[in-house]
């Protein structure tokens, strides 16, 4: 039986194959919520308004699409240009320019019949509440493993603070016998916090966020009236006699 090979195809005279129809383009409407910013002349007097509203809420326009009403600015393509360049160094994205005459080659698109929608709420930060500055007096001592906490203002103590008691203040601390356990002033970041005391005897000092233990004071104050406090950001100590 003889083997029969097919012929070789030269792909100069093969037929060319069918080309594949084109697929169809699809559009679709889609409609997306965008806040519109609307600047007005003078322009540097509203671009210092948006500074403002900025700094009291960074995040006001983050991650939101923003519309760049033209309407009342009318500008020229200059003053079109620089306005987005004030925006763009602000991190403000415009996806858009609408009531503009034309805008210049590298600019968001020309938008046309745009409509208000209903009201898009922007969450601000609360005001923060008035922090209320108090002081608390001691009429007795404290005793040992007592605390005594105050973080919005001065402690005075009439007695005397025993070994293993605190007091700690946002303010500054009077104790008006000895002071043997651990004070710690100024713990509102308040620098300008002192700690006075009748005798000197502390286990543990503090002002602001600097401390010093009982091994580090010596003992040229001890047993005397004493001030302590903070000065280029050490803690001092002086007699008070």
């Amino acid at each position: 039986m003889s083997e029969t090979h097919p012929e070789p195809i030269d792909p100069e005279t093969a037929p060319a194959a069918a080309p594949s129809a084109p697929r169809p383009l699809s559009l679709r409407g889609r409609a997306f919520k965008a806040l519109a910013l609307s600047p007005e002349p003078p322009l540097p007097e509203w671009l210092a308004g948006l500074d403002a509203a900025l700094k009291r809420s960074p995040t006001l326009l983050q991650g939101r699409a923003v519309i760049l009403d033209c309407a009342r600015f009318k500008p020229e393509p200059d003053a079109l240009e620089t306005l987005m360049r004030e925006l763009k160094a602000r991190g403000i994205a415009v996806l858009g320019i609408e009531g503009a005459d034309a805008v210049a080659e590298g600019l968001p698109p020309l938008l046309v019949n745009g409509h208000p929608s209903e009201t898009i709420e922007i969450p601000t930060p609360a005001e923060p509440e008035p922090q209320v500055v108090t002081s608390i007096t001691v009429e007795g001592s404290v005793r040992s493993g007592q605390s005594i906490i105050n973080p919005t203002g001065d402690v005075t103590v009439m007695g005397s603070v025993s070994s293993g008691a605190e007091i700690l203040a946002g303010g500054s601390i009077h104790v008006y016998g000895a002071l043997r356990g651990r004070a710690i002033a100024g713990a509102a970041r308040n620098p300008r916090a002192r700690i006075y005391c009748r005798k000197f005897e502390p286990e543990l000092l503090g002002i602001d966020r600097l401390v010093r233990t009982a091994e580090d004071m010596g003992t040229a104050l001890r047993g005397k009236a004493a001030q302590v406090w903070l000065d280029g950001g050490n803690i001092r100590m002086a007699s008070l006699d």
